[in-house]
């Protein structure tokens, strides 16, 4: 392979003894060789910490101390990293396959960013299906005005490209981080394949309300304000109607 930049995989962890393994494997199995693997734990007391060690030996950094939050985590993540490429790889996500880094940058030489699609998981690790924002087919930073278009964990980005997650947002920074290094980038490629398994859940599910005032706060700053309400309504069209298509296809 010709074009071997480092890529520093970064997977944030916090009491999640049931998952960190899965995401760990799926990270030290990949048949590209040339990754950073960093691990920043928020002080686990459920034994997250005890099985990450174990793997500490392939581990590049394990940095565990208390943090002000899932997006300061990310920051310590980012500070310590040092590839050309840097990806979240967060406690109960995988890539998709064993060779999905090999593949990503064999695509396309030198891109600012790559990026793909994502297969929706359980807790059991049982495929759910696409996600309902599907990849778009070319992407640039406008691709958000309807919604997470591309998810975190199907996008790598070029470190030289990144800023430190906005702790102005509890929930949806990632969207924020994304479209502030879209902005930036002159090479987007998609790789047209599966590249992640994300896990069904988290906070952005829980606290619901906050996550959707955060990410219409955000789409506000970057597209304003009457585009973002007038853009709010196709979202809702496009929701309706995915939901009802599902209850077509479950009846």
């Amino acid at each position: 392979m010709s074009f071997n930049p480092k890529l520093s995989v970064i997977t944030v962890v916090f009491n999640n003894v049931r998952d960190i393994e899965r995401t760990m494997l799926s990270v030290l199995g990949q048949t590209y060789t040339n990754i950073e693997y960093i691990i920043i734990d928020g002080q686990s007391t459920d034994g997250t910490l005890q099985l990450a060690r174990q793997y500490q030996h392939r581990i590049s950094k394990l940095i565990s101390e208390k943090d002000k939050g899932i997006y300061d985590a990310m920051n310590k993540g980012l500070t310590v990293a040092t590839g050309d490429y840097v990806i979240f790889m967060n406690s109960g996500d995988e890539f998709y396959a064993p060779d999905t880094v090999a593949n990503v940058f064999t695509s396309a030489d030198d891109a600012d960013i790559y990026y793909g699609e994502t297969e929706m998981i359980d807790n059991d690790g049982r495929s759910l299906g696409q996600r309902r924002h599907q990849a778009p087919a070319a992407f640039t930073w406008r691709d958000f005005k309807y919604g997470m278009s591309v998810s975190h964990q199907a996008i790598y980005i070029k470190r030289a490209l990144t800023e430190p997650y906005d702790s102005r947002y509890q929930l949806s920074a990632d969207i924020d981080w994304i479209i502030r290094a879209a902005k930036k980038a002159k090479k987007i490629v998609n790789v047209n394949r599966y590249v992640a398994k994300y896990l069904v859940g988290g906070m952005s599910k829980t606290k619901h309300r906050q996550s959707l005032q955060e990410r219409f706060n955000i789409m506000r700053r970057y597209y304003g304000l009457i585009p973002t309400i007038l853009n709010h309504f196709v979202i809702a069209i496009n929701l309706g109607w995915y939901w009802l298509k599902n209850k077509r296809t479950n009846d």
